[in-house]
């Protein structure tokens, strides 16, 4: 537990570093501020359950490069990330130019990885608790990367609809793309799927139960219906 540890307090010092240098002047200070409510509320469920249950090194370095992420786009706002810039600077060619792209894309960037890198620890969480196994230990993971993505457009939504003017908008991000939330939704989905179908492929070469588990998990085992008749069995129970 010990390398566990010293490890997971590296990858923390770290995040605290590159928080603090972004926290320091960014663009629009109100904006900051809002992106960040979600951050410290994870960071600290993270802190507050880590004596109880640690996850794996490898999903506390994949929420490690998230928040990094995350807290660039925070410092500029997503929208105005200068990424063509530092391309340009490094290549001497705008990468915007040679994508055919015409809007900033960092957004849509952090969406996908967004699903690529949080499905893992999300799938650790479901088969050390929930106990999912086999097409369940995949399919539950996805399906919960994909529900939390469109929760979170929700919150974006409503966040604009109460900051509104400027905030709202910086918040927002959409950068007049009517169809922004159901792309970010679907690059988050496509994140997910690529780091689920990638973790199944792992299992099937080294697992040699994988194919059984697999079978075994859509096995039916309760034969008896759960709807109205659950509800008459207890009741009867009741009385």
């Amino acid at each position: 537990m010990k390398r566990h540890d010293r490890y997971v307090s590296g990858l923390a010092l770290l995040y605290g570093a590159w928080w603090l240098a972004l926290a320091v002047d960014p663009h629009y200070r109100d904006d900051w501020a809002v992106e960040n409510v979600l951050v410290l509320l994870f960071v600290g469920a993270l802190a507050a359950t880590y004596r109880r249950f640690r996850l794996s090194r490898l999903s506390y370095t994949l929420i490690f490069v998230f928040l990094c992420l995350h807290a660039v786009g925070s410092h500029y706002t997503y929208a105005e990330v200068p990424y063509d810039a530092w391309f340009r600077s490094l290549t001497g060619h705008s990468l915007n130019a040679l994508m055919g792209w015409e809007r900033n894309h960092f957004d849509r960037f952090v969406h996908f990885m967004y699903g690529l890198l949080l499905v893992y620890p999300i799938r650790e969480v479901f088969l050390r608790i929930a106990d999912v196994r086999g097409f369940w230990g995949y399919f539950l993971p996805l399906d919960f990367a994909i529900a939390s993505s469109a929760i979170y457009e929700l919150i974006e939504w409503g966040a604009a609809l109460v900051f509104g003017g400027e905030l709202g908008a910086a918040y927002l991000g959409t950068q007049g793309d009517i169809w922004d939330a159901q792309r970010d939704m679907a690059l988050a989905s496509l994140g997910a799927f690529i780091a689920m179908a990638f973790t199944a492929a792992v299992n099937a070469l080294l697992r040699r139960d994988f194919a059984e588990g697999v079978r075994e998990s859509m096995r039916v085992k309760h034969a008896q219906p759960l709807g109205e008749e659950e509800l008459e069995r207890l009741l009867r129970a009741k009385r």
